[in-house]
């Protein structure tokens, strides 16, 4: 079967809804994020010693915020009972001295991005909601980059004073001087969000060394820990899903709320990403718009043919050319 590729801006009036944005679109960006998996950014990078091999190959897992949590935990359970224990204290240390350099190693700072946000803004702001499965910092700088655009839209992300609003879709409704809102969720977490050793859940925020030097050194502290699930099987990332509080509410709540539409933008919608796309039906969803890189007829039947299966037969599928003008940072 042979599908119509269309322009974005031949499409865009009749998607309004949720936008959700997979790793095609932080590609896009910066070339550095072409390592979607941080641990083998981390071997490649030689920064992979023994015992933190050993962890990995233990718990099955590529994941490196459910290793550095597990690890943690341990060694504050030790230390509430006063059991000297050396090794986990210095396992925790090279596994997390491991993320922040891997971390460091593929993302950007922000002025190496700087001038793609004005264009990422004016995309993201045609949506009543966005949903990004990345980890990075490019939603938040664009959306940090609109609060000097005096345009009356507001983006939220339900963050009040750090914490996690409950009741976020409250937030929803314009307040003062505010013409639309879109609300912005993290489904697999983000560098934002961290656990404090109390398990609560908190958003970080810049400091005058910028917000990705905020990030580390407030892993460093070991106040705190990250909160985003870079990568693992559908069955990992499920349980790290229901082990917060922030990412479980946006599973059950916020992926199949309703919707006529849906907007997806470098999404490969791997096996791994299963979970995802399932939550996101709803019985009033009837239009889904997919971004294809290039003519790849391929990759376009095979979505049709997901989306088919896993969510409904009588949703109409639209493709779009994820370089055309308008779309994402493209001019």
């Amino acid at each position: 079967m042979t599908h119509i590729i269309n322009n974005w801006a031949d499409i865009s009036k009749y998607f309004t809804g949720p936008l959700l944005l997979g790793n095609g679109a932080s590609m896009a960006v910066s070339t550095k994020f072409s390592y979607v998996s941080l641990l083998q950014q981390a071997h490649n990078s030689g920064y992979i010693v023994e015992d933190i091999q050993k962890l990995f190959t233990f718990f099955n897992t590529s994941d490196f915020e459910l290793i550095l949590r597990i690890v943690w935990q341990a060694n504050n359970v030790n230390k509430s009972l006063d059991i000297a224990d050396e090794r986990t204290r210095e396992a925790y240390l090279k596994v997390r001295e491991c993320l922040i350099k891997s971390v460091r190693a593929v993302h950007p700072e922000h002025s190496e991005i700087a001038e793609h946000l004005p264009k990422i803004y004016n995309f993201l702001k045609q949506f009543d909601s966005v949903i990004s499965l990345n980890y990075d910092l490019i939603i938040y700088w664009a959306i940090t980059h609109g609060l000097s655009v005096q345009d009356g839209h507001k983006f939220k992300d339900c963050f009040i004073s750090g914490v996690f609003d409950q009741n976020w879709r409250r937030l929803k409704e314009p307040i003062g001087s505010e013409k639309k809102v879109s609300l912005v969720f993290y489904p697999h977490g983000n560098l934002i969000f961290c656990r404090t050793k109390l398990e609560e859940e908190r958003k970080l925020h810049s400091n005058s060394t910028g917000l990705l030097q905020s990030v580390l050194s407030a892993w460093e502290s070991e106040i705190y820990v990250p909160l985003f699930v870079s990568e693992g099987t559908k069955e990992q990332k499920i349980r790290s899903i229901q082990y917060s509080n922030y990412l479980s509410i946006v599973y059950r709540e916020v992926l199949p709320a309703p919707k006529y539409n849906l907007t997806i933008y470098g999404w490969a919608i791997g096996d791994h990403d299963i979970h995802v796309l399932k939550k996101l039906y709803d019985p009033l969803l009837n239009k889904i718009a997919v971004s294809v890189y290039g003519n790849d007829q391929a990759y376009c039947n095979r979505i049709h043919t997901l989306v088919k299966q896993e969510l409904r037969h009588d949703i109409e599928v639209f493709f779009y050319d994820s370089r055309s003008p308008g779309c994402w940072n493209n001019d």
